[in-house]
């Protein structure tokens, strides 16, 4: 897992740990594992989030791991086109590639510790990829993607594509240097990320060596995930165990932990974990296949503009 590093990382600013006297530990809620299965044109996800109580998610609405599969030569696969309405789509790629097309005339090459930030608003087509050199020799995927919320005054903003370069990621470590934190998006301890959202949202990728432990502080308007992608440790200042495939909920609070046990298996040497949270949009959720709106009528009025061609159209 690659993604993006560094060889040292007490070269990188250092998020200073909370005063435990004057901060409050969220605590863990729960730690649930995601259930398995197939998208597109069959590559395997895993649903971090499929068994999380919504009101927990907000302003989420889902997130897939994509792989971590090692394909054989002929066997990457990607997704058809395909249209989204009034939400972002946000797809960071640790290992491997592939293209990003859409019918606004975005898109580009991603390749490891990429992301590619997509505004659906009021209607966009587009279309995922491997590249034919992958698809011809192989090779290992991974990554995720995450389906940002917009709220209603936003549903039907003008599409947008960010095309984040790994080099352009914020990176951060641990006071000790035992973990390296990825800023994507939003703040983190007057650190920001790239990424530009229209919902407020702190994302980022964590890899945290055996042994070491990181408190962070978080926002308490926000809400806290995190979704472990490989490795074993704890979360919480509880410590409750957390494994890759888990997702856990954090209650309400200042700070959040995670510890990677001092033993990992030879394949993945660290603890590896997206957190992320955001400002919850309290606003009705009506989510409907590729559609996110606030209203049944919406999703009606939605698949009646895309079946007209009011998304666009498919480039070649």
């Amino acid at each position: 897992m690659p993604a993006v590093t560094v060889e040292n990382p007490l070269t990188l600013p250092r998020v200073a740990t909370p005063d435990p006297a004057t901060n409050v530990p969220r605590p863990v809620l729960a730690v649930v594992t995601a259930p398995e299965g197939f998208e597109g044109e069959g590559f395997p996800v895993r649903r971090a989030f499929a068994k999380i109580n919504t009101k927990y998610l907000d302003p989420f609405i889902m997130m897939d791991q994509m792989g971590e599969v090692d394909y054989a030569a002929g066997e990457p696969k990607g997704t058809p086109w395909h249209p989204h309405r009034g939400f972002e789509t946000v797809t960071y790629l640790i290992d491997g590639e592939f293209i990003h097309k859409d019918s606004h005339g975005g898109g580009g090459h991603l390749g490891g510790g990429d992301t590619q930030w997509m505004t659906a608003g009021s209607g966009i087509l587009h279309i995922e990829t491997p590249p034919e050199s992958l698809v011809l020799t192989g090779g290992l995927f991974h990554g995720i993607q995450l389906w940002v919320n917009l709220p209603a005054a936003d549903k039907m903003t003008a599409p947008r594509y960010q095309d984040i370069h790994g080099g352009h990621v914020k990176l951060l470590t641990s006071p000790d240097g035992g973990a390296i934190l990825r800023l994507i998006a939003g703040e983190l301890a007057g650190n920001e990320g790239p990424g530009v959202t229209h919902t407020p949202i702190t994302l980022l990728h964590a890899t945290v060596t055996p042994g070491a432990e990181i408190t962070i502080p978080w926002r308490k308007d926000f809400n806290a995930l995190a979704y472990v992608l490989n490795g074993d440790g704890t979360v919480g200042s509880e410590r409750r165990p957390f494994r890759s495939g888990q997702a856990a909920v954090f209650g309400e609070g200042d700070t959040l932990t995670i510890s990677a046990d001092a033993k990992q298996d030879s394949r993945h040497p660290n603890l590896d974990v997206i957190i992320l949270g955001g400002q919850p949009i309290r606003e009705p959720v009506a989510h409907y296949g590729p559609f996110v709106m606030n209203s049944h009528r919406e999703l009606e009025q939605a698949m009646r503009d895309f079946q007209s061609g009011a998304f666009g159209q498919p480039t070649d």
